[in-house]
């Protein structure tokens, strides 16, 4: 089995709006795409947006296997990530579950998720 990856909302939405860079929008096309619990609800709740695009929000969590239990190992790993970096409870669900589940993060939010230790994050952007 190759490098798995949890793909963050900005990530979705950046590749479903054709926003990103070849190398990013590359690497997105050639893995399968594993979402958080979090992402699913981020992504599904935006508002303000034409059908046409939610429809394809809504194609790509179909399309996604969900992380969709917090389970205890989760919990703890989310209460040391918030207690340490001081990140916002969905991020750190986010960090977490990748961690976890030994996932590489592809997310554009480098600023909070470089600090987590063991963390492996790809910025799309800068492939």
């Amino acid at each position: 089995m190759g490098k798995r990856y949890l793909i963050d909302s900005n990530a979705v939405v950046d590749f479903l709006g054709g926003k990103l860079p070849e190398k990013g929008k590359q690497l997105m096309l050639k893995i399968y795409p594993e979402i958080s619990i979090i992402t699913r609800i981020e992504i599904l709740s935006k508002k303000d947006i034409a059908e046409p695009e939610m429809l394809k929000y809504k194609a790509f969590v179909d399309a996604s296997l969900i992380y969709s239990e917090i389970n205890n190992e989760i919990a703890v790993q989310t209460i040391n990530i918030r207690k340490k970096q001081g990140l916002k409870t969905p991020d750190a669900i986010i960090a977490a579950t990748a961690l976890v589940n030994k996932l590489t993060l592809i997310s554009r939010n480098e600023k909070d998720f470089s600090k987590i230790h063991r963390l492996d994050v790809i910025n799309p952007w800068k492939i």
